[in-house]
């Protein structure tokens, strides 16, 4: 009996401690915005107390841009693959870029998926693109000034992980 007691009370531990961690993550991230874009269907979800300046929505409706007080910039938006574009192409071509300013140092292509990351314009970027079958693809776009990037790297993951299409 001793062990079954012992056993129950490990087990109402472990469910307080799962609670504990339930209450504490969803404090760490309460005040988020989940964007969704009408024309693409394009999903971002983000930390609306950081990028709290949404600029005007392009008249295409392709999707939104959100500026923080601290000089990053969010981009949540989509694009028609008219050109048919892989995402292999996409890595590919992006690290063969000569655009001044701009240099990939990490490059990722999946089957459906591409991720790339470095610098533009004296900011870091981090990009995640979405190849849907729809014919659409859908990209975030994070970049920040490099004296932030203790504060911006952890969210990058979660940011770029809540991308989704229909």
């Amino acid at each position: 009996m001793q062990s079954s007691a012992s056993g129950q009370g490990m087990r109402r531990l472990y469910s307080i401690v799962i609670s504990l961690a339930a209450v504490s993550a969803n404090t760490a991230f309460a005040a988020q915005s989940t964007y969704v874009n009408e024309r693409f269907g394009t999903v971002c979800t983000f930390p609306d107390d950081i990028f709290t300046d949404r600029q005007p929505e392009p008249e295409n409706g392709d999707g939104q841009v959100w500026l923080s007080a601290d000089g990053a910039s969010l981009t949540c938006s989509g694009i028609l693959n008219i050109d048919h574009e892989t995402p292999k192409d996409f890595v590919v071509s992006e690290k063969a870029s000569n655009e001044p300013g701009y240099k990939v140092t990490y490059g990722k292509a999946g089957k459906d998926r591409a991720v790339l990351s470095g610098v533009k314009n004296g900011k870091i970027f981090y990009e995640r693109r979405l190849f849907g079958g729809d014919g659409v693809i859908r990209t975030v776009w994070i970049d920040y000034p490099p004296a932030l990037k203790s504060k911006y790297d952890p969210l990058v993951g979660a940011i770029a992980g809540s991308l989704k299409g229909p």
